[in-house]
């Protein structure tokens, strides 16, 4: 399995982001979402958030396709409202992609790599 690690900020305000911790607690993702990511080949998902930074560590199968799954995202009325739930709470780095609110992180070093 590979995977990627991204991160945002959250508006810094400690009742949007409870609230937005609140959304992300077992039986509140919407069903749907959880099927589209899972369908997608993302094999696990976890959020981690310090203050208003979060990171998204994920692990996904060999044929996971990032493109197929913004169009399949797109597409998906149960997507979309969650991501536009989401995206009053969100903030996207001053550096992140053109339309995106997850940036992707670089790995700059792995213990596995150092004899």
């Amino acid at each position: 399995m590979t995977g990627q690690v991204l991160t945002l900020d959250l508006i810094d305000d400690a009742a949007a982001i409870a609230e937005y911790d609140r959304w992300h607690r077992p039986g509140n993702v919407p069903a749907a979402v959880l099927a589209a990511i899972r369908a997608a080949g993302i094999a696990g998902m976890e959020i981690y958030r310090t203050g208003n930074r979060l990171v998204m560590v994920t692990q996904t199968t060999p044929d996971f396709d990032p493109a197929a799954k913004s169009r399949a995202d797109a597409a998906d009325p149960a997507v979309i409202a969650w991501e536009a739930r989401m995206g009053q709470f969100q903030r996207a780095l001053p550096h992140a992609p053109d339309g995106s609110r997850w940036t992707p992180m670089a790995r700059i070093f792995a213990l596995s790599d150092h004899p």
